[in-house]
């Protein structure tokens, strides 16, 4: 299952790394990502996405995860690589009428491997050189999430990456912890 609420697209890459229901292992499932992750609109013609793809997305995945989870320590080759991808231009995108006739959003040509991981490489390179956005950059603190996300809630409190998911995890442990309490003080004072 994917979600995309990590406030970044390279986050959303990083994320795909995250869990086995996650990853990114075919071509399926990448051309899913793409469309999810709004790089490519809904119903682009993908025939092109194979093995090849999967494994150049999976390596910007993992010199992205190197800069964002700990910038001052990433060795050159991956700030290398990623500033190398950021500079290939990213797809065209073009307005069109659908069938409606209202404007929906297309690429103005088949998308292409080197352009979509370009447009990833760049927000990368905008998030890691934003000191802002990355002032706001956090990590869940769900039990075993490793995942980041941009803060932008109000007050700067939000704590986990998705909270449908390692937020009410995190709900349902505490709620038992507390029926659990309850139970122990009932017992301990001879009460049911």
């Amino acid at each position: 299952m994917w979600w995309f609420d990590s406030g970044r697209v390279c986050l959303d890459l990083v994320a795909t790394g995250a869990s086995a229901a996650e990853q990114l292992d075919g071509a399926g499932r990448l051309r899913q990502w793409l469309v999810g992750a709004g790089l490519v609109p809904p119903g682009t013609p993908l025939d092109e996405v194979g093995a090849e793809w999967v494994g150049r997305f999976t390596e910007l995945r993992g010199h992205v995860a190197q800069l964002v989870y700990g910038p001052e320590t990433a060795d050159g080759p991956a700030l290398e690589r990623v500033n190398a991808l950021a500079a290939a231009a990213p797809p065209a995108p073009q307005a069109v009428r659908d069938a409606d006739g209202g404007l929906v959003r297309a690429l103005s040509g088949a998308p292409e491997c080197g352009a979509l991981l370009a447009a990833v490489a760049r927000d990368a390179v905008e998030l890691l050189t934003d000191p802002a956005a990355r002032s706001r950059l956090r990590q869940c603190e769900g039990d075993s999430c490793r995942r980041l996300f941009l803060d932008t809630s109000r007050g700067r409190r939000r704590r986990w990456c998705s909270s449908e998911v390692c937020g009410n995890r995190e709900r349902v442990a505490r709620h038992r912890r507390r029926r659990v309490a309850v139970g122990a003080n009932a017992k301990k004072f001879g009460k049911r």
